[in-house]
């Protein structure tokens, strides 16, 4: 055998090993992708997204879609993570990014889960303040063993008790305050805009000082009717701004898209300030996908949108919800909102 065949050789098995630890071998990166994109005005498996007890839905036309990021399982190998860097349709991102040291990856689903229904419950204050109901104290549930079981129920709002009004949670807590533990008592409420009375024998507050309802509650706006969302493969909270302009679509008295096919992104609190999220040019390529005409796009994330812009599709620049209902006013209107 020759030099040359000799070394030929040796690099031809040189290229096949490295191609096979190259398959084999993780590294520690993991691939984003668009995800699936979810109408909050329509529905999964025949079951709507967001469903109003108390009161009729709208009627609506077009869409307000919500964007999100599908994640690859941690340990992408190497040929993978480099394929992925020469797509633009994939990120690669060290795996710390999305699954945190310490941190299982079904923990890590479960914060983001977690993270998801904190910001369904400001989706639904912002949109309610923004429709002007008044704040009130609300139950989010009922604790183990409640002694409220049966009298009170999630959605309740909570405007008495013993007579004393109960505005706020600071007001709440005087009134539970001064009543021994064990002492029935009369609880005012409204329940889907109707009046009623709750009859608690209190349970004993930790410290042994003052009572407790068995309730857990906050302060939020209420209206006569009820709101609940249902998205179970959704996590973190990058879903509140779509959230809340599908409810104001549904139970307000301006159909939002004009029949148009909306998406965007983007966290919501609960006095609709609107945070920035990750992701944004792959959310941006899913809302291409479903033809959407406008993506609302979150202040924070604007240079990162411009930098990966996608044909057809207008950008519109949103601070705060209201940034958001006037972009779709301009929508509706047949002019351009203003851009990133």
């Amino acid at each position: 055998m020759t030099r040359r065949m000799a070394v030929l050789s040796v690099g031809v098995v040189l290229l096949v090993v490295f191609g096979v630890l190259g398959a084999a071998v993780p590294v520690p990166y993991v691939a984003q992708v668009p995800g699936p994109t979810f109408d909050t005005l329509g529905e999964i498996e025949g079951e709507p997204i967001i469903s109003v007890e108390g009161r009729e839905r709208n009627e609506t036309e077009g869409e307000l879609t919500l964007t999100t990021v599908g994640v690859s399982r941690a340990g992408l190998s190497l040929v993978e993570a480099v394929q992925g860097w020469f797509d633009d349709e994939v990120s690669v991102v060290p795996e710390e990014t999305v699954y945190p040291p310490g941190r299982s990856e079904q923990e890590t689903r479960d914060a983001n889960r977690q993270a998801f229904l904190t910001s369904e419950e400001a989706a639904e204050a912002a949109a309610l303040a923004e429709l002007g109901h008044p704040v009130k104290v609300v139950v989010r549930g009922l604790s183990d063993d409640s002694p409220a079981e049966g009298e009170l129920q999630e959605g309740d709002a909570i405007e008495s008790v013993v007579g004393r009004p109960t505005p706020d949670l600071a007001a709440l807590d005087a009134v539970l305050s001064s009543i021994p533990g064990g002492t029935a008592v009369e609880v005012g409420y409204t329940r889907l805009g109707e009046p009623g009375t709750a009859r608690v024998t209190t349970g004993t507050a930790e410290d042994g000082e003052g009572a407790v309802l068995g309730v857990l509650v906050r302060e939020q706006p209420a209206a006569p009717f009820d709101v609940d969302i249902a998205v179970e493969d959704v996590g973190g909270p990058s879903a509140g701004l779509m959230l809340s302009l599908g409810i104001l679509d549904l139970v307000g008295d301006t159909d939002l898209t004009g029949g148009a096919t909306v998406a965007g992104t983007g966290t919501i609190d609960a006095t609709g300030e609107v945070g920035p999220i990750g992701g944004i040019q792959l959310k941006m390529i899913a809302a291409t996908e479903i033809g959407a005409e406008l993506f609302l796009v979150p202040a924070g994330n604007c240079a990162e949108a411009l930098a990966a812009p996608q044909p057809g599709l207008t950008l519109a620049r949103v601070s705060t919800l209201d940034d958001a209902l006037a972009a779709l006013e301009d929508l509706r209107a047949g002019e351009t909102p203003p851009g990133c």
